[in-house]
């Protein structure tokens, strides 16, 4: 400000004094005024190049000027680098909220107050079957013509969530999605998508295990209570009576696998995966196995004119390291589903096999009717049965390959399944290299060590 008032006063002086010498007094007056005039001029031009500066800041640096003006132009260029760096900072956090929101697991789509779509992460895009680039500023009724979802947005009670069918939704394989729109602002919409297909699942899952529970108990139960009326009720002779304990007998026994097999479940659920401190040799397991499917041919097929061709190759000499008990679980249940699903002049083959990359396989294949392909991923289902009035005659729980999948997992495997309908399915336990060592079986006559000294020599 002072520069400012000594150049004015210079500037007057000097014009005055010009004056002064060219016309005296008079000449003086007529400079000073001519002076104030060319200042004012000089300081308004000034004043016009920063306005003009201010009005377009990218056409070119501040200007470079002295005083008052000078002084402003300064303050201004350092207030719009502030202003760019904070620009700057807030664009920076806003990519990175954008991309913390693509990264989301979640759809996320904002809606303008006409419905019309401002951003949409990739989520969303996949959920919906949009175009995130293509697909903006386009009206969000328009693209999604679900009828859900066209009910639920024309509502405007969005108070509460709406599932409906995804994008790729299939008869095979359903996909649903859950909907929900926040409204914020004035009048703008959040739209959030979440994929619920697998809580839909394990909620279908968790009804259907609890019915199938209660019908499993319930049949033997019906039947137990009609043969224990009929004898409270009837004189029986002690042929009849001996017939219907028998059949009671029957029916409690299955009653008690149910439990037994639905116990192995929660067990293999409840505790840690085995450890490698117990080896079980596979000959011990192909032995307890044949043991068992023979026995089971014989009690289902044993008054049939033909009988099943039950073939076991013999087992490499080599041991497994996991629970003894869950592993030979795990391999009878899938020998005894073979030998239940095959007819009498059917073949059951087990074998053993050591794969390239060091792992143990051992397979069932049998030529019983197979299994659509639609069946195959849910095979492995607690209660799930292809045919059920087929699988209440053979006997079974419909818990085996549960089972069988879990000791799988729990021993780092996996449980491998393939069928042709009409010619028969090949079930498979694949260990990993892992859990699998060399150990030469004992020579024919020789006693086989016993678990606990199999156990001791492990360690």
């Amino acid at each position: 400000m002072l520069f400012r008032l000594v150049t004015f006063i210079s500037v007057l002086l000097l014009a005055g004094l010009a004056g002064w010498l060219l016309d005296g007094i008079p000449g003086a007056l007529i400079g000073t005024t001519l002076g104030a005039g060319f200042w004012f001029l000089m300081d308004l031009r000034r004043g016009r190049r920063l306005i003009r500066w201010l009005r377009d800041p990218e056409a070119g640096p501040a200007p470079t000027m002295f005083g008052l003006w000078g002084e402003a132009a300064d303050r201004c260029r350092r207030l719009f680098r502030a202003r760019e760096l904070e620009v700057s900072e807030s664009e920076g956090r806003l990519q990175a909220f954008l991309a913390a929101i693509q990264a989301s697991p979640n759809g996320v789509v904002i809606l303008d107050a006409q419905g019309l779509i401002e951003w949409c992460n990739l989520t969303a895009a996949a959920h919906l079957g949009l175009d995130p680039q293509r697909d903006l500023q386009q009206q969000i009724g328009n693209l999604v013509r679900d009828p859900v979802f066209a009910t639920y947005y024309a509502s405007h009670d969005y108070g509460h969530e709406v599932t409906m069918a995804g994008r790729d939704s299939t008869a095979q394989r359903p996909v649903q999605l859950s909907v929900q729109l926040h409204p914020y602002g004035e009048g703008r919409l959040l739209l959030l998508t979440r994929d619920v297909t697998a809580l839909a699942q394990a909620d279908a899952m968790r009804r259907d295990f609890v019915a199938n529970v209660s019908h499993e108990i319930r049949t033997p139960l019906t039947v137990l209570s009609g043969f224990v009326e009929t004898l409270q009720s009837l004189a029986l002779d002690e042929g009849e009576r001996a017939r219907y304990l028998a059949l009671m007998a029957t029916q409690a026994e299955r009653m008690q696998t149910l439990v037994d097999d639905l116990l192995t479940l929660s067990r293999l659920e409840g505790t840690p995966p085995p450890g490698f401190f117990e080896w079980v040799p596979a000959w011990t397991l192909g032995a307890q196995c044949e043991e068992d499917a023979r026995a089971l041919s014989a009690m289902l097929y044993g008054a049939s004119s033909v009988q099943q061709a039950l073939v076991f190759q013999d087992a490499p000499d080599l041991a497994l390291a996991g629970a003894a008990n869950e592993l030979r679980s795990a391999m009878s249940n899938l020998v005894s589903n073979a030998v239940r699903y095959t007819p009498p002049d059917g073949r059951v083959d087990i074998a053993w096999q050591r794969l390239p990359d060091g792992r143990l396989e051992f397979s069932v294949t049998d030529t019983g009717p197979g299994i659509a392909p639609e069946h195959l991923p849910r095979l492995s289902e607690r209660f799930y049965r292809v045919d059920r009035s087929r699988s209440r005659e053979s006997g079974g729980t419909g818990l085996g390959l549960a089972i069988a999948k879990h000791v799988a997992q729990r021993h780092g495997g996996e449980l491998r399944i393939a069928s042709t309908p009409g010619q028969g399915s090949r079930f498979a336990l694949v260990f990993p290299g892992s859990r699998v060592r060399r150990e030469v079986a004992p020579e024919p006559g020789d006693a086989w060590p016993a678990p606990e000294a199999t156990r001791r020599s492990a360690r």
